[in-house]
């Protein structure tokens, strides 16, 4: 196992290409996978293309830094700081990036599928609406690469004979998935505290994972409660250890979202010069997690730690 556990950097290097299908776990300003998104935008990977179930800041860095190509999505925004995202929004609109949106179940549903090998996944989610009506991406990218032949399909029930429909969806099977995590053991087992999200389907479905986590714990701890565990070793690649590696996003039991840092991103994200005067502060000039977090500041690490008994900071100012 001494082989999987790495840095951000020679993660990124090892497993990230240029044009990949890229799942990003968590869930707006949850346990977004904030530390491989950085190295991300610092190695300048481009032509990503995202598949995610409802993300956030990461989504809105990789964006922003011109890294991505192509999305996949049932929401994109970073909860009240954004209810949709400044970059994503922006970018969507001045067509530097293709967009194709479906529920949070039918996103759910297709990594599912893709976890369990399957040519496609039926539900009556969808039904009549305008997910199913309309499509974001051009024909012209349609079955080219990873981009499925058709978004979707609506069928006949074969199995109702009162001629009711049911919603066919392509599989999702991401090149890489990169989620955060509270605990890996040092046997590569990983465990989420909380809500997993679409953590675990993302996982599961793809080639290769990449897991960044708070703590790596012995194998005897992590092997104590084994039904609180989520991922067995061989189901991930690289681990990289990265103490408050969600920031500013919440880590449920270690800390809350950052309203001080999110509400600062808001009012640069919106104007081009004063993103990237944003990415030349709080992303380029990081070799390391704890560069990082030693500019955000002890002070404001223990604003936002989480009381262990209640997982959030209780008191925190989210205004």
């Amino acid at each position: 196992m001494i082989d999987k556990f790495m840095t951000a950097g020679e993660a990124v290097d090892k497993f990230i290409q240029d044009g990949d299908q890229i799942a990003l776990g968590g869930f707006t300003v949850n346990r977004n996978p904030m530390t491989i998104a950085r190295e991300i935008i610092r190695q300048g990977k481009k032509k990503l293309y995202l598949v995610v179930h409802s993300q956030g800041q990461a989504m809105e860095l990789l964006i922003g830094a011109g890294c991505v190509q192509r999305v996949e999505l049932a929401y994109g925004g970073v909860a009240r700081f954004a209810p949709t995202g400044y970059r994503f929004k922006k970018a969507f609109l001045e067509k530097r990036i293709e967009v194709e949106d479906y529920s949070n179940y039918q996103m759910t549903l297709r990594f599912m599928a893709g976890a369990m090998g399957l040519p496609f996944v039926a539900t009556t989610s969808g039904l009549c609406s305008d997910i199913v009506r309309l499509s974001g991406f051009s024909a012209e990218c349609r079955g080219q690469g990873k981009v499925p032949a058709h978004k979707l399909k609506v069928i006949d029930d074969p199995l109702d004979e009162n001629g009711g429909q049911v919603v066919i969806l392509p599989p999702l099977n991401p090149d890489v998935t990169l989620i955060h995590v509270q605990y890996a053991g040092d046997d590569g087992t990983c465990r989420i505290e909380g809500l997993t999200f679409a953590d675990i389907e993302q996982a599961k479905a793809a080639k290769k994972v990449i897991v960044t986590c708070e703590e790596v714990v012995p194998r005897e701890f992590i092997r104590r409660e084994p039904d609180r565990n989520c991922l067995a070793p061989f189901m991930v690649d690289a681990i990289v250890l990265a103490p408050y590696g969600a920031h500013p996003t919440a880590c449920h039991q270690f800390y809350d979202y950052d309203p001080m840092h999110l509400n600062m991103f808001k009012t640069m994200a919106p104007d081009d010069d004063r993103f990237q005067d944003y990415l030349h502060q709080w992303v380029y000039p990081f070799e390391s997690q704890e560069d990082y977090l030693a500019k955000v500041g002890i002070r404001d690490l223990l604003t936002i730690r989480a009381n262990p008994a209640l997982g959030y900071a209780a008191g925190l100012d989210r205004r």
